[in-house]
């Protein structure tokens, strides 16, 4: 059963009540509450304009432990040929405006509405959304943002302008996230991308251990 949630209270229910398709609630509000609430509790909202707002908590759960990655051979041979500059939370504004605007394989609009867009730049202005930007010659190229709780960075979208950088952005950020010691990458729901940048599915069960242990 899906949930209805009210947008006057501030309210997810158990991730073990989702529904099989990964969808735990419609409703309540797209704000920066809502949002960090929602990341503490291990969901996340997805949906395209003109569609409730809806929220998941899907299982398996598609991530990256950071201490465990290895890059492909061909993508160490990226980073080391040092064709991009990259930069951690410089740009935050600029790199979801580009994740909002790029055209993506098989999706009719864009799942980054201008509500949502406005409530994760607040989240970067109290310091929970961060982003990672990749520049070429003093221009920004790609990049990605998503939620930092401080032990897990919960990934939400990526953009290239060029071959290579939104995977350079994906690859510096494990690399940084691994020195800091996070326990994962969280990359949300599968996708074959994913899969070949070397992200792995992980019951929701155990991700929800993932979360609980660093709060």
């Amino acid at each position: 059963m899906i949930a209805i949630l009210d947008p006057t209270i501030l309210h997810f229910p158990s991730v073990e009540t989702t529904h099989p398709s990964g969808i735990l609630a419609i409703g309540g509000a797209l704000t920066a509450d809502w949002l960090r609430l929602a990341y503490q509790q291990g969901v996340f909202p997805w949906f395209e304009d003109g569609e409730p707002i809806t929220w998941w908590a899907p299982n398996p759960r598609m991530v990256v432990i950071p201490a465990d990655f290895k890059p492909s051979k061909s993508m160490r041979n990226i980073l080391n040929r040092n064709l991009f500059q990259v930069t951690f939370n410089t740009n935050f504004e600029a790199v979801i405006q580009h994740c909002q605007r790029v055209k993506r394989q098989g999706q009719n609009g864009t799942w980054i509405t201008d509500d949502m867009l406005e409530a994760y730049c607040e989240l970067h202005r109290q310091g929970l959304a961060k982003s990672v930007e990749v520049w070429q010659d003093g221009t920004l190229v790609g990049g990605l943002y998503g939620i930092d709780l401080g032990h897990i960075f919960c990934g939400e979208s990526m953009f290239s302008l060029v071959s290579n950088a939104s995977k350079v952005a994906f690859h510096r950020l494990i690399q940084k996230l691994k020195e800091d010691g996070y326990s994962l990458l969280d990359c949300q729901v599968y996708n074959p991308h994913l899969a070949l940048l070397g992200a792995t599915e992980m019951p929701r069960s155990e991700y929800m251990q993932y979360l609980i242990k660093g709060k």
